[in-house]
C-alpha cells in the first residue's frame, strides 16, 4: 500500500513538472523615436482590459521566458507560435517565434514592415478596424501544450485580402433540378405472348424435325456409357457454379480433375460403342 501511494505521488509530481508557463511576460509599445507609449506586464489569468493599439510607425515588442511551472527552469520548446486571428472575418496568421536555450524569447512587430503571416486588417463599414486576437501557442514533446490568450491587437487599416479567381466556385450555388424520363409503358400482355410464341416457333419446329431424324439413344444406362454422361453433366454444373459463386482458380482446379475423369470415361464409352457395333 505504501509503495502504491508513493508511486502515485511520483506520477503526480512528474505530471506537475511537465507543465509549462511564462515568466515575466511583457509588452511595450514605442513610437518611431523610441518613446514608450504603453508598457504593461501580461497577466496569464486575466486578459489585458483594453486592446493594444499600434500606429503606422509604432513598434510592439513582446518579451517572455518559457519555464517549467514546478522549478522555474528555462525551457526551449519544440514549437512556439503567435496566432493572429480576426474573429469577424475568420482571417488568421501564424508567426513562428525563436526561443533561446534558456527559454527567453522576444518578438517585434512594426506595422510599416508587417510579416507575411499578419492577416489583413481592412476597415469595416463603420470605418473601424477589427481587433486581432493574439494567442501564444507552445508545444514540446516532454511537456503539456500551452495556449495563452495574450491580448487584442488593433493595427492600422490595410488593404483587404485579395479575392481568389476561383472563390466564386466554392460559394453556395443554385439548386439543381433533374428531369427524368417517364416510366416506360409495358405493352399489352396478349401482344407480348403472341410475339413470344412467334419467336419460339422455330425452336418447336426444329425439335420436332430433329426427333424424326436423330437416332434413338441406346444403352445410356450402361456402366460404360453412364459415367461419361455424368462427367459431362458435372462439367455443366461446374460452369453454372462458376457463374454463381466460384472463382476462376477454383474452376481451373476442379476442371482439371473433371477433365481427367471425362477423358477416361469417354474412352470407355467409345470402346463400348465400338464393341457393340462389331457384334
Amino acid at each position: 500500500m505504501f509503495f502504491r501511494s508513493f508511486g502515485l505521488l511520483l506520477l503526480a509530481a512528474a505530471a506537475q513538472a511537465s507543465i509549462l508557463t511564462l515568466k515575466s511576460p511583457r509588452f511595450v509599445v514605442s513610437d518611431s523615436i523610441g518613446t514608450q507609449l504603453r508598457a504593461e506586464p501580461i497577466s496569464l489569468e486575466h486578459r489585458t482590459a483594453s486592446p493594444v493599439k499600434l500606429g503606422g510607425r509604432d513598434t510592439l515588442k513582446l518579451t517572455f521566458q518559457v519555464v517549467e511551472k514546478e522549478d522555474g527552469k528555462g525551457v526551449q520548446p519544440h514549437q512556439t507560435f503567435l496566432r493572429f486571428y480576426d474573429e469577424v472575418t475568420g482571417e488568421e496568421g501564424i508567426q513562428p517565434i525563436r526561443v533561446a536555450s534558456n527559454g527567453k524569447a522576444k518578438f517585434d512587430l512594426n506595422p510599416s514592415k508587417p510579416p507575411l503571416s499578419l492577416p489583413p486588417t481592412p476597415k469595416t463599414a463603420s470605418g473601424e478596424v477589427n481587433p486581432l486576437q493574439l494567442t501564444l501557442l507552445i508545444g514540446s514533446p516532454e511537456h503539456e501544450p500551452l495556449s495563452i490568450r495574450l491580448f487584442d491587437l488593433v493595427l492600422p487599416p490595410s488593404q483587404p485580402a485579395p479575392v481568389h479567381p476561383d472563390e466564386i466556385k466554392f460559394h453556395l450555388q443554385e439548386e439543381l433540378f433533374h428531369t427524368f424520363r417517364p416510366d416506360q409503358k409495358v405493352p399489352n400482355k396478349f401482344i407480348s405472348l403472341v410475339f413470344s410464341g412467334i419467336a419460339l416457333a422455330p425452336w418447336v419446329v426444329l425439335l420436332g424435325l430433329w426427333s424424326q431424324v436423330a437416332p434413338a439413344p441406346t444403352n445410356l444406362l450402361s456402366p460404360f456409357i453412364l459415367p461419361f454422361i455424368l462427367s459431362l453433366g458435372a462439367f455443366e454444373t461446374l460452369l453454372f457454379t462458376y457463374w454463381v459463386k466460384l472463382k476462376l482458380f477454383d474452376v481451373l482446379l476442379y476442371g482439371a480433375g473433371l477433365g481427367l475423369v471425362t477423358i477416361f470415361t469417354g474412352r470407355q464409352a467409345l470402346a463400348s460403342i465400338s464393341a457393340q457395333r462389331k457384334d
